[in-house]
């Protein structure tokens, strides 16, 4: 009888315990797959986060969920309702160019300029309506006007292939250049003598490095010739009857006559400002750009030619500043240089640079006057006014603009630039990419 319960009892259990099972298994069938995630649902033209006006979403029903696309139907008849959009696709790379990438005009001019009196000084307080510009001839409005000061990014060249006495007054003057600029200027240090050469590169107006490098560029100058080293009895040690008697004790050896051929004198003052003119391009549009050169303005034995630099120049809106010294600071020397004659040497090529370029040139010769033109030359290198117009004509033309900045009050002298290339406006829109190294025809 015992064993007979327990029998039941067992039966009863395992019956129980499948029931459970098959319960628990039915429970978790019952249990939906999670709704897959739609692609292409109707959005009715609302955007997201800022809720919905349809009728479902009023009266508290919910939207019912968009049919999957089958196989055989593509995913672009989802789009098929009047108010959901195109279904979007991942663009290919020419799209994404074409999306990155816009095309626009470029006639953007911008031109610095200086006003002064009858006596040469500085006329400040003008104001846009005071100005107007003109571009070959035909009236331009302007559209940006300032006269606030910027910061210059500046190469000094040094001439040291000026005579011993030249050369010591310019040395001594050098101690007061560092002054001239502010703290947000940047200088670089260019010497020439038979060639251009680096002194330093761009570094702070105020640093300890320019000091050093101002002190590196002093030099002692060209030896020049005394009353009989190139001719006469005095040019020969044993001379008979006009000729040298012994040719290994003349002073030119080999050289059996009485008259010795002076050596060319070499003044590269070309190559020397466009080398420096090269690394200006690099500078930011931002800053002012500004060769200075202290020199005689002697122009001999340059490979550039004087207008292949000047254009390299107004290409990359470059001016150039000076100081000029020595004997060609001398009024009458200065006048005598306008009748130059053809193949000899300039005797003053600076007032061509500062004239087309619109640059300040300062003749001094005397060692006070030479300190006080560094500030005053400076000064007026960042002080100038600033003017913007748009172009007329589109700058892929690449001609010569003649500009023109006049000033509606008497008296009063604009000093600027009077032509353009329109690639240099145009360089200048893009900061990211450097200018190529022109190398001017010789």
């Amino acid at each position: 009888m015992a064993l007979r319960k327990s029998i039941v009892a067992g039966s009863l259990a395992l019956l129980i315990a499948a029931a459970q099972g098959w319960t628990q298994q039915e429970a978790q069938q019952a249990i939906p797959d999670a709704p897959r995630p739609q692609t292409n649902i109707p959005t009715n033209g609302v955007a997201p986060g800022m809720g919905t006006t349809s009728s479902s979403s009023e009266s508290g029903q919910p939207d019912a969920p968009a049919a999957q696309p089958t196989a055989a139907e593509p995913a672009t008849t989802v789009a098929a309702t009047p108010n959901a959009p195109e279904p979007t696709t991942p663009p290919n790379d020419q799209q994404l160019e074409s999306l990155t990438t816009f095309v626009t005009r470029v006639n953007y001019v911008i031109l610095p300029f200086t006003v002064k009196d009858n006596k040469g000084n500085l006329i400040a307080g003008l104001k846009a309506r005071d100005v107007q510009v003109f571009e070959n001839g035909v009236y331009q409005p302007i559209r940006f006007f300032s006269e606030d000061p910027m910061p210059m990014s500046v190469a000094l060249v040094i001439d040291q292939s000026m005579t011993r006495e030249n050369m010591e007054r310019v040395n001594d003057a050098l101690g007061a250049l560092q002054g001239a600029f502010a703290n947000y200027d940047e200088i670089a240090v260019y010497s020439y003598n038979k060639a251009p050469k680096l002194v330093t590169d761009y570094t702070g107006a105020q640093s300890p490095r320019l000091t050093q490098a101002i002190e590196r560029a002093k030099s002692s100058g060209r030896e020049s010739y005394l009353a009989g080293s190139l001719s006469g009895p005095m040019s020969c040690t044993t001379c008979i009857n006009g000729q040298n008697f012994d040719p290994n004790t003349a002073a030119n050896r080999g050289h059996t006559s009485m008259q010795i051929n002076p050596p060319k004198e070499v003044h590269p003052l070309n190559d020397a400002i466009l080398e420096a003119a090269k690394t200006l391009t690099h500078k930011p549009v931002d800053r002012r750009r500004v060769i200075y050169v202290i020199s005689n303005g002697s122009e001999y034995g340059s490979q550039a030619k004087t207008g292949d630099v000047i254009k390299f120049l107004l290409r990359n809106n470059i001016e150039v500043d000076g100081t000029l010294v020595g004997d060609n600071a001398l009024p009458v020397v200065g006048f005598l240089d306008k009748m130059h004659l053809p193949l000899q040497m300039r005797d003053n090529v600076l007032k061509a640079y500062k004239d087309a370029t619109g640059g300040q040139l300062d003749a001094e010769f005397r060692l006070a006057s030479i300190e006080k033109s560094f500030q005053r030359v400076a000064n007026e290198a960042r002080s100038r006014y600033t003017l913007g117009y748009y172009s007329p004509e589109d700058f892929i033309d690449g001609k010569e603009r003649r500009v023109e900045v006049r000033v509606l009050h008497p008296n009063l002298t604009v000093i600027s630039k009077d032509r353009y290339w329109p690639e240099a406006m145009e360089l200048r829109t893009r900061p990211t990419v450097p200018p190529q190294r022109t190398t001017p025809r010789r």
